[in-house]
């Protein structure tokens, strides 16, 4: 069972930056792809960038150019820089990774991070 801990979140102003660690109990070089989603209040979880194993990323558009994901293969870690934070920001951060096996695809999710960014 693939854990997932996330840390990094908290309280910034708009304008300001945060970067979100999730950090995986086995090696991530084996996993099929990596990300970041988030919940707002009273909305539904959406992505906001993914990172695959070729090292493709994708982001949604209403935070590209301001936020960016990486990893540290060494450090078996994901990493979300967040800059130019705005309040719709505001959100529980979740990390998430996908393996496949043979054909079965298993899904895990870390238990999320509160960011919050104040106007």
């Amino acid at each position: 069972q693939v854990q997932l801990v996330e840390s990094g979140g908290g309280l910034v102003q708009a304008g300001g930056s945060l970067r979100l660690s999730c950090a995986a109990s086995e090696n991530i070089v084996s996993f099929f792809g990596m990300g970041w989603y988030r919940q707002g209040p009273g909305k539904q979880r959406e992505l906001v960038a993914g990172i695959f194993s070729g090292g493709s990323t994708n982001y949604a558009d209403s935070v590209k150019g301001r936020f960016t994901i990486s990893r540290d293969n060494a450090k078996n870690t994901v990493y979300l820089q967040m800059n130019s934070l705005k309040s719709e920001d505001t959100a529980v951060y979740y990390c998430n990774a996908v393996k496949f096996d043979g054909l079965k695809r298993s899904e895990y999710w870390g238990q999320g991070t509160q960011v919050t960014v104040s106007s």
